[in-house]
């Protein structure tokens, strides 16, 4: 089993930064592709960012490309998001999520119904 616990979250204004971060246990870190996702009320869940095992490889949806930064620390068992020019429309609750790559250590998935472990999630509030 992996657990995993993001952090981070908060009440921030438009415009400013904010980093989350998502720590693992449970298993071997560098078996796990990480992404970050989001939800708000009354939509789906969406992929925002994702990571390869080794942290060479990096995608990230349109909504938030050249704003977002996903970052791996393997030797933390760490996975960062660094959101910055935050907008009213990224308030959601963000949530970590890790697959097993194993097969593929390159290849990184946006489809939620890929990740086997999920985070609680961590609330971000970007107010207008």
């Amino acid at each position: 089993q992996v657990q995993l616990v993001e952090s981070g979250g908060g009440l921030v204004q438009t415009g400013v930064s904010l980093r989350l971060s998502c720590a693992a246990s449970g298993r071997l870190f560098t078996d796990l592709a990480v992404a970050w996702f989001r939800q708000s009320p009354g939509k789906y869940r969406a992929f925002v960012a994702g990571i390869s095992v080794d942290g060479t490889r990096e995608y990230y949806a349109h909504s938030v490309k050249d704003r977002f930064i996903i970052s791996r620390d393997n030797a933390k068992n760490t996975v960062d998001l660094q959101m910055n020019s935050l907008k009213p429309e990224d308030t959601a609750v963000y949530y970590c999520a890790a697959r097993d790559s194993r097969g593929n250590p390159y290849r990184i998935v946006t489809q939620t119904s890929e990740y086997a472990y999920w985070g609680k999630g961590t609330l971000v509030t970007v107010s207008s």
